[in-house]
């Protein structure tokens, strides 16, 4: 079991990892124009799309589990025909998205107020990568098809491939060519695109007879049953994100208000976060894949085999983490960028940083334990209560008056709350109904 799940777990890390290092050269990239509203504008644009992208979440989430239990019951027609009708649903949100691009980007302004010199920055960066909502949310269900086909590796060899030709783009963009923050949104959009054309290849390559062999496609993708289970849990995996995305826009909100140090800051120290968040998913992938694979084939032994497993695996990383945040945080934060002022401004929020690993990790284990069941309501339950500890938190009427640090301080903590409650109320879901997973 061990050796299944580092199978599943350590291509998806490898994966996973490039994400937040592209992230990561972003915001060092930006952090090294000389200017911390490039640094600061980069983090609102590109936290602009990780929300239109969350938001719509249930694309890799519904489809992996759906397709992690299929496959388990070893029905190749039924695995193939989730991939259309999540590719169809992707297609369809991102012509949406497109559309209504302009509303959007106003009410982003509105909501997040950020800085008047800041929003033309801004605007360019997203007007470039907007055209890259086809490709990212394609690949979203992609990546969660292959996930639940028990195929890691695919995802891998397309993540690194992409993020490769980003950070090499963007790099020659702004530095090269002086196209600013055109140049990372051009090295963004370029590699989306390549990205999706990677894995239409490689599904033809290794899974084309399972197309090929389908009759009557149209009638079966879009047969009603089918279609209304697959929207059933992904309504609840998108009501789930809604309270992810109100958590973290209003994170930004937040910091915004501190002025353009304090939102660069916290940009950058989101990024500890962010690499937390992509390795840990490795192994919640792998427990997505697992557990779904066991519930399908009703194999109660190697499901809770896996769950151990992963939990076992998901401590050891996380006490790994831990050190290498509290040893090697000095070392990241002068990568990501050499201003003096937000490098000395970082400081003191450090701790919240440090304590981020442990404060997530039952949230991220339950998280792809409850994907692989479908059991969406138990997610999206601990995410409301998280959020509902990170407001309540926000929102009290404190006895003094609270200087910009002092407010930005008790953000972190909020935040670092809502981790803690997510997997408390998941914890506390599991024992009360272990029964779910009905055999």
């Amino acid at each position: 079991m061990n050796r299944q799940i580092l199978q599943l777990a350590i291509p998806s890390i490898i994966s996973n990892i490039t994400v937040p290092l592209l992230g990561f050269v972003d915001v060092a990239i930006t952090g090294h124009m000389g200017d911390a509203h490039y640094m600061a504008a980069i983090a609102v644009g590109s936290m602009l799309f990780n929300i239109m992208y969350w938001m719509f979440s249930f694309l890799r989430f519904g489809t992996g589990g759906m397709t992690a239990q299929t496959y388990g019951q070893k029905n190749d027609e039924e695995c193939a025909l989730l991939l259309f009708r999540s590719q169809i649903t992707s297609f369809a949100v991102a012509l949406g998205l497109f559309v209504l691009q302009v509303p959007l980007f106003a009410l982003a302004m509105w909501v997040i107020e950020p800085a008047a010199n800041l929003i033309n920055i801004i605007r360019s960066y997203y007007g470039i990568c907007i055209f890259g909502t086809f490709p990212s949310l394609a690949l979203y269900a992609f990546t969660g098809w292959f996930v639940g086909m028990q195929n890691t590796r695919f995802p891998m060899v397309i993540s690194i491939t992409q993020n490769i030709i980003n950070i090499c783009l963007s790099y020659v963009l702004v530095f090269f060519l002086d196209m600013k923050i055109a140049g990372v949104a051009y090295g963004t959009l370029i590699a989306q695109w390549c990205g999706a054309m990677m894995a239409v290849a490689l599904i033809a390559w290794k899974y084309g007879g399972m197309f090929r062999a389908l009759a009557n496609l149209r009638a079966k993708v879009f047969r009603v049953e089918a279609f209304k289970r697959f929207f059933m849990v992904n309504q609840t995996i998108f009501l789930r994100t809604i309270f992810l995305i109100a958590v973290n826009l209003y994170f930004i909100a937040v910091g915004a208000k501190g002025g353009a140090v304090i939102l660069a800051v916290n940009a950058m120290l989101m990024q500890f976060f962010i690499f937390y968040t992509y390795v840990m998913d490795g192994f919640a992938f792998a427990a997505e894949a697992l557990c779904g694979r066991y519930y399908g084939a009703k194999d109660k032994g190697n499901f809770s085999l896996a769950m151990k497993g992963v939990w076992i695996w998901g401590l050891i990383l996380t006490t790994a983490y831990t050190i290498f945040y509290v040893m090697g945080n000095d070392l990241m934060v002068s990568l990501m960028t050499n201003d003096i002022i937000i490098r000395f401004a970082s400081r003191p929020y450090m701790p919240w940083v440090v304590a981020i690993p442990f404060c997530g990790l039952a949230a991220f284990v339950w998280d792809g334990v409850f994907v692989g069941i479908t059991n969406i309501k138990g997610m999206l339950l601990g995410t409301f209560v998280g959020a509902l500890a990170f407001f309540a938190i926000l929102s009290f009427p404190y006895p003094f008056e609270i200087m910009t640090e002092t407010r930005n301080h008790i953000l972190w903590c909020a935040f670092d709350a809502y981790l803690i409650m997510r997997g408390v109320t998941q914890t506390v879901v599991w024992k009360i109904r272990p029964l779910t997973i009905d055999y």
